[in-house]
């Protein structure tokens, strides 16, 4: 078995502590043969990447290319999934630039109304029922609406119904993420929806460059879960 690909890492454009090239050096030095960059979405208050660094980090990637022949390096985004309409970070000025696209919930994202806030503090504080019912049908519409590769780490922020959301996912040939970081998706959620037949992806979630390719939370969850390794398309058997 081999960790094919790590498509979910951060650098110091966003949160992370590394730049774009100490991730693609980890990754190397770690035997991956994809690594994707993929910082947060512009409308994070607190870790969104600057509008005008998403070209900037193009042209650094494209450089590195060059320099780096024995591993491909590709740039995404994790946006954030705004409201319940499915709504995320993303325009047609940035799509050109990407290689890929995910999505996610974050408690920084920017509501695009008031219900938005309310959910926001719903999910923070109370953990309503009435959050989980938003999450999902965020989640779901994001899918439908937005050419999304990879769903990050569903139900860590807020709680979702996951059935419903890999039905969708299946629909719309969406990826959901085991995030090596958070914990999400569960081992219970894993159990609940893996006679669906989705398609996985693992991912660090590495906000350091040491921890690219870390991938020991998500692969303890699979076991656990029991889930066909065939299913998680960055593992090669």
């Amino acid at each position: 078995m081999q960790i094919i690909a790590d498509y979910h890492t951060h650098t110091v454009y966003s949160h992370g502590k590394g730049s774009i090239e100490d991730n693609v050096k980890e990754a190397i030095s770690k035997g991956i043969k994809t690594i994707g960059i993929s910082d947060h979405g512009y409308k994070h208050m607190n870790f969104g990447v600057k509008v005008k660094d998403i070209s900037k980090m193009r042209e650094e990637i494209d450089k590195l290319k060059l320099k780096y022949d024995n591993i491909e390096i590709l740039l995404g985004m994790e946006c954030n999934i705004l409201d319940e309409n499915g709504n995320i970070d993303i325009n047609d000025n940035i799509m050109p630039l990407l290689d890929y696209v995910m999505a996610g919930y974050h408690f920084g994202s920017m509501p695009t109304s008031f219900k938005g806030v309310i959910n926001h503090c719903n999910n923070y504080v109370v953990k309503s029922k009435k959050a989980k019912e938003y999450n999902t049908k965020a989640i779901i519409n994001a899918m439908r609406k937005n050419d999304i590769f990879i769903i990050t780490h569903p139900g860590d922020k807020g709680d979702v119904c996951i059935q419903e959301i890999a039905k969708v996912a299946k629909e719309t040939n969406t990826r959901l993420e085991i995030n090596s970081s958070h914990g999400f998706l569960s081992v219970s959620q894993l159990k609940e929806i893996k006679h669906i037949g989705n398609k996985f992806i693992i991912g660090s979630d590495a906000h350091k460059p040491e921890n690219v390719g870390n991938f020991e939370l998500a692969m303890k969850n699979i076991r656990e879960a029991d889930l066909d390794l065939s299913l998680v398309e960055n593992i090669k058997i």
